[in-house]
């Protein structure tokens, strides 16, 4: 699916018909909203190897949409056999409030369950007009900042955190991670803290709209020309670059941004109910074998194999990536802090 085309609307459930057959499996892969043209690729390929090696037709449909709006959908019943999603917290809630899968989920799959990585990157109009060239131009008051909103999008949390972490890391130094974990230095990092919620705040002061989930953003930018920078992820970028040129903007690459990490996990009890957790169980570890980890690479994801890592290195920039738990101390803490009613986020954003 092109990044620069609209979209149908995010929770659609596309039917992959790999195989039609009365006797196939089905699975359904509930995922963010970027995924649709991954996973239409792996899909394909997996059950390619599935039939090869089991025997037997399977069928994948895919759900797109933010990534919280997802969690919440798999909660209230949406009967997912797996979701891939863009943070690990939006599967510990299925976990925590509907008791679908057990809380040590992350820890049943290789690299807690995040098969690739991704990081942010920054779009701007053609030839940069407004200079844009790094986090700091985003407080500026002519710029107008397109991203999409935290408490919907995966995304969307991933940008606020890397724009807060970047101010960390400008206040306390290249060892800004030790110093946020040292007792002696709490007098700096409070400092810090306070910088980073005013630079925050700058920002989300600047943003005219916010969507519920990435495409929706990238319509924003791209479709209805409002705003003048976009934060969206890498891959997404990345994936239309042939395209920058005609859609009328082009790519800027943050020096220091977060090691976006999405993670896939099986959703116990409903693959137990419909019996397809060995198809489910074998999908999710076919993202870690060499077809799996090339695709992730061919659509811009960063994959986590020694070999891939090495084919597809020239693609991605080199960037001082961070990671949430050594700046907020993982998922769990990030969104108490910043996300949840009546956090960070509550409090710094006034539409």
């Amino acid at each position: 699916m092109n990044l620069f085309k609209k979209h149908l609307p995010a929770a659609v459930i596309a039917c992959f018909a790999i195989s039609v057959f009365a006797e196939s499996l089905e699975l359904l892969n509930v995922s963010y909203d970027p995924t649709r043209e991954l996973y239409r690729e792996f899909n394909e390929a997996f059950a390619r190897h599935w039939k090869a090696t089991a025997g037997q037709n399977v069928v994948i449909r895919q759900s797109h949409g933010g990534s919280g709006s997802q969690a919440r959908a798999v909660i209230d019943g949406l009967q997912a056999d797996v979701v891939t999603l863009a943070l690990a917290y939006d599967i510990d809630a299925i976990a925590e409030h509907a008791g679908l899968l057990p809380k040590d989920w992350q820890s049943r799959l290789p690299l807690n369950s995040a098969p690739y990585t991704s990081t942010l990157a920054l779009l701007v109009r053609k030839g940069n007009p407004k200079n844009i060239r790094s986090w700091e131009d985003l407080v500026r008051p002519d710029v107008q900042v397109i991203t999409p909103n935290p408490k919907t999008s995966g995304v969307a949390r991933w940008n606020y955190l890397a724009i807060w972490g970047y101010v960390l890391r400008r206040e306390l130094g290249e060892d800004f991670a030790r110093k946020l974990n040292d007792p002696a230095c709490a007098d700096e990092v409070a400092a810090a803290q306070s910088k980073a919620r005013a630079f925050v705040a700058k920002v989300f002061k600047n943003v005219p709209v916010l969507d519920r989930a990435a495409r929706g953003a990238t319509n924003t930018f791209v479709q209805r020309r409002i705003g003048d920078v976009l934060i969206n992820w890498e891959n997404e970028i990345l994936l239309s670059k042939n395209e920058l040129d005609s859609a009328g903007v082009e790519i800027v690459i943050p020096e220091v941004s977060i090691l976006a990490e999405p993670v896939v996990a099986i959703v116990d009890k409903n693959v137990d109910r419909k019996g397809t957790r060995k198809v489910a169980q074998a999908y999710l570890e076919y993202l870690y074998s060499p077809e799996g980890q090339d695709i992730a690479g061919k659509n811009y994801y960063r994959p986590t194999s020694a070999d891939a890592i090495a084919k597809y290195k020239d693609q991605f920039p080199s960037i001082e990536l961070f990671s949430i738990g050594d700046v907020f101390g993982g998922w769990s803490e990030a969104h108490r802090v910043h996300f949840a009613d009546g956090g960070e986020f509550d409090r710094i954003y006034q539409p």
